[in-house]
């Protein structure tokens, strides 16, 4: 406690100092800053309260959602609770924190609204989640935070020319392609050294193209048309490409990155992460989904190759992505499967009871709702086409069939469905032009004992899309492979029990059958597992 002392006192001192109270100016005396001698003054009692007051500094916490539709007051409240539903799912809206104003002539709302989190954080991530959110057709929000509008309001009235920055040459992603000799390239990881090298079977010595060390802390993966080479980092995945020196195109955070997976048309790039998040604010916990434009516990993310840009991510447990078979990390990589050819219109990935497919405009599921499938177990895309080849298993101990269907994709009509009865299991393959699509099909015999096995032929591009069924000369032969060859009408099926199986060769159509599946030949006795085919057809391998 600070002394107590009377007027009497000061009175005596100062007298005692010579100075005379009388002339001294009260008003001009100030304390050091943030002094005050360990004496309060009554009239800031407030300002000491035990108890911290939490302030608020600005409007971090507001966002600003636009483009939102007009409607009137009869819809207003069904609006409202749409606007709420969407953003109460990123962060906790305070009470009375969502405000859309009104016209006060016609009553209609004005097109926008405000939001009030109870974080900034919940602000920031409520922008980035929702900004180009497709409402419907005609409404795309636009989605700001309130502090931004500092920003905007400093913008110069007067226009200036942006800065023209000069041309320079980007790398050619596919000058390996004009390679006289007609090599390919492959890729080595030796201890902390990764090396590229020609193959030149003529010479059968590799040639060196390029070798650095320390170039990936995991592994290393060439894209499907092989323009570029991806390295793994703790802190993301990397993306080079060039002719001989590799130079890195662009990098993608993501922390802990474990597997990555490109589309088939080389515009995206999706990681996958499976840690412990660090903090409240550690997003990177899950799987990722990018877009590439050049050339959750497991995350999975979605960038733009040549800006690097976010588009999207998936976040969950294991479990949630665990359906399918599962790879090493504990989920079924790649989580999701494209559709639509090169242009990567759409992806999807299979759930329980449904097959949730995403469209690459808006990143967002097709119709907001996933396809219903009850008890779905696989399904695959046509190479070429938007169109699923459906799976569904045999249930109610064969009172309810096995199905395979085709469904048109972003309409979801069924196009055809064929029921099978007895099935053990299948195992579908499309032809690469995406005109016929084989479903392997194992029945059980009658006593449950064995399982024979056959083929339905969907001919897809056929009025109807017909179904052939076509099955072995000896039905008990083991179906060992099977190959479609490429941009033909003919495939190819390894069969038999023995270790030298028969191969035979069938055709869609034949000068004398245009419209049925005929058998061209068997070879008898080669010992193989594997057959593959040239890339243009005419040609194949035996291998085994």
């Amino acid at each position: 406690m600070p002394e107590q002392v009377s007027l009497e006192d000061i009175e005596a001192t100062a007298r005692g100092l010579g100075i005379d109270l009388s002339v001294v100016d009260l008003n001009a005396i100030n304390l050091p800053p943030g002094e005050d001698f360990g004496i309060k003054s009554d009239d800031e009692e407030d300002l000491y309260h035990e108890e911290s007051l939490e302030l608020e500094s600005g409007f971090g916490n507001v966002i600003v959602v636009d483009n939102l539709p007009i409607v009137s007051s009869e819809k207003f409240e069904k609006l409202e609770g749409v606007i709420r539903k969407i953003y109460s799912q990123i962060g906790v809206i305070r009470d009375g924190g969502l405000w859309m104003p009104l016209n006060p002539d016609s009553q209609k709302t004005l097109g926008y609204c405000f939001i009030e989190y109870n974080t900034a954080q919940e602000a920031e991530l409520a922008k980035e989640k929702t900004n180009g959110y497709k409402l419907d057709k005609s409404h795309v929000f636009s989605v700001n935070l309130f502090d931004e509008f500092d920003k905007f309001m400093r913008i110069p009235d007067e226009w200036t020319p942006a800065e023209i920055k000069p041309y320079v040459a980007g790398e050619n992603l596919q000058l390996w392609l004009t390679d006289e000799k007609g090599r390919d390239q492959f890729v080595i990881r030796a201890g902390t050294f990764t090396e590229v090298f020609w193959n030149d079977p003529r010479q059968m010595i590799p040639e060196l193209v390029y070798r650095r060390q320390y170039w990936t802390e995991s592994f290393v993966q060439w894209s499907p048309p092989v323009h570029t080479f991806a390295t793994i980092h703790r802190q993301g995945a990397a993306v080079w490409g060039g002719a001989t020196t590799f130079n890195r195109l662009m990098r993608f955070a993501h922390a802990q990155v474990k597997l990555i997976d490109f589309s088939p048309g080389e515009k995206y790039l999706i990681t996958y992460s499976r840690h412990e998040p660090s903090g409240p604010r550690d997003t990177d916990n899950g799987l990722t989904l990018l877009y590439l434009n050049f050339c959750l516990e497991g995350c999975s993310e979605y960038f733009d190759v040549r800006t690097g840009k976010l588009m999207r991510d998936f976040k969950g447990n294991a479990d949630e992505f665990a359906l399918g078979h599962s790879g090493v990390t504990g989920v079924p990589w790649p989580v999701f499967r494209w559709g639509g050819g090169r242009e990567d219109r759409f992806f999807a990935r299979l759930g329980k009871n449904m097959i949730s497919v995403y469209e690459t405009e808006t990143f967002t599921l097709i119709d907001k709702k996933s396809l219903k499938v009850d008890n779905v177990v696989d399904f695959t895309w046509s190479p070429t086409d938007p169109i699923i080849a459906v799976f569904v298993p045999e249930l109610n101990s064969g009172n309810n069939p096995a199905k395979v269907s085709l469904v048109q994709i972003p309409s979801k009509e069924e196009l055809r469905q064929k029921n099978l009865f007895s099935v053990s299991d299948i195992k579908m393959y499309w032809q690469n032009n995406g005109e016929y699509l084989a479903v392997k099909v194992d029945r059980y015999t009658k006593t449950k004992k064995s399982t024979t096995s056959g083929f339905e032929l969907f001919r897809i591009k056929e009025r109807d899309i017909p179904i052939e069924v076509l099955e072995l000369e000896n039905k008990n032969d083991k179906i060992v492979a099977f190959a479609w060859e490429p941009k033909g009408h003919r495939f190819a099926v390894i069969h038999g029990d023995n270790p030298r199986p028969d191969i035979s060769f069938y055709s869609m159509r034949t000068a004398q059958n245009t419209g049925r599946v005929s058998k061209l030949t068997t070879i008898k006795s080669k010992q193989a597992n594997a057959l593959y085919w040239s890339p243009a057809g005419g040609f194949f391998s035996l291998q085994g």
